[in-house]
């Protein structure tokens, strides 16, 4: 037989031999764990494509939740969505500390803006360890009966220990009273920094005051109280140094100059 006639069989004989050969062999062993590789990678990703939308509308879902409870007006009995109809997002400019109408609620991203470098500033004092600062951020009004405003949510973020936290602070109408604070997003320590969740340390925010009365910033989460004044003080949180000293970094950098300052400014001025 010539050249040219076994060429054509020997792939066959190749898959002949492949399948004959008994199935503990190194070539069969590496065959099927690449295969089994291959289709359950393929299977996890359609799954992850899938499922993205649901990720997403749960994540949505768990951050209204959040800025319910924030706002002392969450009930698990309730829809979420038909509850959250009752606030009033907008789009804070924090360069002016007044509303933008350039940018619609609905579909604006806080964080896609704050790594944009056309909607954000890269830090060189950056405290609350951030790297860069969005120039446009969502804020949420709930008014009362009468159409005024009734509490303010702000959103804020900074590092910990581990990871970046993510929260609201809430506001009375004055702009200085501190409502509640609740972080929905953290990597924090279990038992340890991951105690900024505990209902009993949050509960320690409710009534504390931002500035003093010639509006300069006051509040401190730290171990001693400072010298302004229990009203401006939150317990550090035991055993956990480094996440209070970023909750005590965050929350300042938030509240003062650098971030919703003007704002708050315009809210205790009535023009907002």
């Amino acid at each position: 037989m010539s050249d040219k006639q076994q060429t054509p069989s020997e792939p066959q004989g190749f898959i002949r031999r492949f399948l004959a050969a008994p199935p503990d062999t190194v070539g069969k062993t590496l065959f099927v764990a690449i295969s089994l590789c291959l289709v359950a990678s393929m299977i996890v990703s359609a799954a992850a494509v899938a499922l993205r939308p649901l990720q997403e509308v749960n994540a949505l879902k768990d951050k209204q939740i959040n800025i319910l409870q924030v706002a002392g007006i969450y009930d698990p009995n309730e829809d979420v969505v038909e509850a959250f109809q009752a606030f009033e997002p907008r789009i804070l400019d924090l360069a002016t500390g007044t509303f933008t109408t350039e940018f619609d609620p609905a579909t604006f991203d806080d964080r896609a803006a704050a790594e944009d470098p056309a909607t954000s500033a890269a830090l060189t004092d950056d405290p609350a360890g951030i790297g860069r600062q969005g120039k446009f951020v969502t804020v949420y009004l709930l008014r009362d009966d009468a159409g005024e405003i009734d509490k303010v949510i702000l959103p804020l973020h900074g590092y910990g220990l581990w990871s970046t936290l993510y929260g609201f602070i809430a506001l009375e109408e004055n702009g200085n009273d501190i409502f509640g604070l609740q972080f929905y997003e953290h990597a924090e320590t279990p038992g340890l920094g991951a105690e900024v969740d505990n209902p009993r340390w949050k509960a320690l925010w409710a009534g504390k005051k931002l500035a003093d009365e010639s509006g300069e910033l006051q509040i401190s989460v730290t171990k001693a109280v400072p010298a302004a004044g229990p009203e401006y003080h939150i317990d550090a949180l035991a055993g956990a140094t480094l996440t209070t000293a970023g909750v005590h970094n965050l929350v300042r950098f938030w509240l003062g100059e650098t971030g919703y300052k003007l704002f708050l400014d315009n809210l205790k001025a009535g023009k907002v």
